[in-house]
This record gives structure tokens, C-alpha cells and sequence, in this order.
């Protein structure tokens, strides 16, 4: 088999000491993530940032800063994931949208609550990424450069 990777974008959203999350099933499997997801063909990574999240959560943001970029191999290591991290702010909800098919709910949580044995992690990227927050870490989004052709 081929190495695969997968490039992904993920928003941090805080609001009252609070994050967003989405929980969703993987595998069969219920995982607590950040609202996030793939590059689509032709959008730039902060497009992608901010349409995964109305997508998954209904909610339109700003992507305020780049938090992080992140690198995590698969335990098939056949996969790997590049994820672009950012912190986002809500612009707008949008209560009568639907969410993403795999999207559970959208939940608001303290990061007390998701260092617990019962919660289940999409990866440890979700950590890393508040941690990093935490930490005060920030990049200018202007850091990447998009070139697509509109």
C-alpha cells in the first residue's frame, strides 16, 4: 500500500472558558473533535477552516489567527494527517441549518471535562491544539500563502 496524506484544517472556538467541539461517530466509534475536516480542490486552507465549521457546528466564523500545524501518523502508518489549526471567532449561527451527517451535536466544554478516561479523542491533535492555544502560541494566517487562481 501507498502513503496517504491527508491535509485537514480544525478551528479552535473558545467562549467562557468554554470549547466548541463536535462528537461523532468514527468506526462506530463516538469521538469528541474540534470542528474540522479535509481541503476541498480549488479553496484556499482558510476557506476550508471556515466552511468545515458552518458545516459541522452552523456557525460562520472569522478565522481570527493560525494556532498551529500539526503531523500525525496513522497507527496503520499508511496515513498521515497535516492539520492547519486556527483560532476562530462566531460571526453568525445559523439555527435552522443541518448539520454534517456524521456530526452527533455540537458541544460546548470545559478542558477539564475532556481529560477524562470515558471521553474518546478524534486524535491527539484536539489536545494539542488547546494546549497550544492555552499557551497563548499564534501565527499571522498571512503566514500562508495561497496562490489559487479565483
Amino acid at each position: 500500500m501507498s502513503w496517504i496524506p491527508h491535509i485537514t484544517v480544525a478551528s479552535v472556538i473558545e467562549k467562557e472558558k468554554k470549547y466548541l467541539f463536535v462528537e461523532e461517530y468514527v468506526k462506530d466509534l463516538k469521538v469528541l473533535n474540534q470542528p474540522a475536516g479535509h481541503l476541498e480542490e480549488n479553496e484556499t486552507i482558510e476557506e476550508a477552516c471556515a466552511r468545515e465549521t458552518l458545516e459541522e457546528t452552523a456557525y460562520k466564523v472569522k478565522v481570527d489567527y493560525l494556532i498551529g500545524i500539526y503531523q500525525e501518523r496513522g497507527k496503520d502508518e499508511i496515513d498521515m494527517w497535516l492539520r492547519f489549526c486556527f483560532k476562530c471567532s462566531i460571526i453568525e449561527e445559523f439555527n435552522e441549518r443541518a448539520l454534517d451527517k456524521n456530526i452527533i451535536r455540537k458541544v460546548w466544554l470545559e478542558k477539564k471535562e475532556i481529560i477524562n478516561p470515558d471521553i474518546n479523542l478524534r486524535s491527539s491533535m484536539v489536545l494539542r491544539c488547546i494546549n497550544d492555544y492555552e499557551k497563548g502560541i499564534k501565527f499571522p494566517k498571512e503566514l500562508i500563502s495561497s496562490f489559487l487562481e479565483k
